[in-house]
């Protein structure tokens, strides 16, 4: 098991490589000008030229690459362009919020999708059967931007002023302070240096910091606020893992063992929860680790039409504004959670069977 993390981990620096190399190239193909994107269309020749030379933009590629790589083999991801700031500190603020709308967004789809397609499975060619596959067509056909829109408007405009109305944007209400946990504990953290930046990057986690500190109105808040956009990312993948686990149950449950199981005397219930969904869970496993890279990497249309300020904003803007070192430092971090999660996929079969080795 060791000997296969590593040799994964290893294989996995390549792909990276890879996908910041084509990345790199990418960022500087884009039509437009860095510098009046930046300074605006006023800017004159002399300004840009400047700019230009501040920045590096003045070298060849191949010469800009590998400034860039040596600066983040250093762990330095350059700085913002457009905001004059550490790339590393911008992710700080922003990723956990990505963070914390994409987990939500699983759960979600775990919790629901799951049950859903065993309970299809179970009542094959029934009424809840087709209803549920057809809920499952029409989640996957649905835009995120357009559910997102259809559900601000049902949850912030035609329910207001009633108990479930919904905040239709942000991330807490106005008049709440997310207090750090480092401060209300009073731990002394100074700011500055590489400890402050991880305690800050815990703290900005809204919803693991309300626990902590035991600030339940914020929690409230928190996942009020969250609801809504959790909800919209999490149709897709829920309806695929739904779909997913239907078609991996009705397959295990025409095995021998499971008919054995049922002429055993056992109870419906424990041969399929027992014996017949833990096999029918590697596919899905499977499934959902790639709907969660995704679900990071497409976070962009939700954070967007609920003004959230998260990675998938933060790309759209950085990319409009050819802000190339925001664009190449989340690339990296969204292709190492991808990278993470299908690792994490394959080590997860041989607890749910046995019988799979990872050598």
């Amino acid at each position: 098991m060791i000997q296969y993390t590593i040799r994964r981990i290893v294989l996995a620096v390549p792909v990276l490589l890879a996908i910041l190399i084509v990345v790199f190239a990418l960022t500087r193909s884009i039509p437009g000008d860095p510098c009046k994107s930046i300074l605006g269309e006023k800017a004159t020749v002399a300004m840009c030229e400047q700019f230009t030379r501040d920045y590096g933009l003045d070298k060849p590629i191949y010469t800009q690459f590998g400034i860039y790589m040596k600066n983040l083999l250093q762990g330095d991801l350059g700085n913002s362009i457009r905001f004059g700031r550490p790339v590393t500190l911008i992710m700080i603020e922003r990723l956990p919020l990505t963070i914390e709308l994409g987990m939500s967004a699983m759960i979600i789809a775990l919790l629901i999708g799951i049950p859903a397609g065993i309970l299809s499975a179970v009542r094959r060619n029934s009424a809840i059967d087709v209803m549920t596959m057809v809920g499952a067509n029409i989640g996957v056909s649905l835009p995120v931007f357009f559910l997102g829109l259809l559900l601000v408007y049902l949850f912030a405009v035609l329910l207001k002023d009633t108990p479930l109305q919904l905040p239709p944007s942000g991330r807490i209400s106005a008049g709440i302070i997310a207090k750090p946990f480092y401060e209300v504990y009073e731990m002394g953290i100074e700011e500055g240096g590489l400890k402050y930046n991880f305690y800050e990057f815990i703290a900005n986690h809204y919803v693991f910091n309300a626990i902590i500190t035991r600030d339940w109105e914020l929690l409230k808040d928190v996942l009020r606020h969250l609801l809504l956009p959790a909800v919209a990312l999490s149709t897709i993948p829920l309806s695929i893992i739904a779909r997913m686990t239907r078609s991996s149950m009705l397959e295990v449950l025409g095995l021998d063992y499971v008919r054995t199981a049922r002429a055993k005397g056992l109870t419906e219930r424990k041969v399929v929860l027992k014996h017949a969904l833990r096999n029918a869970l590697l596919p899905v496993v499977t499934i959902a680790g790639l709907q969660l890279g995704g679900i990071f990497s497409g976070a962009v249309l939700t954070e967007t039409i609920f003004g959230l300020a998260g990675v998938g904003l933060s790309m759209f803007e950085a990319i409009t504004s050819r802000d190339f070192p925001i664009v190449q430092g989340l690339v990296i971090v969204i292709a190492f959670i991808y990278v993470a999660f299908n690792l994490l996929v394959d080590l997860s079969y041989a607890f749910l069977d046995p019988r799979i080795r990872l050598d």
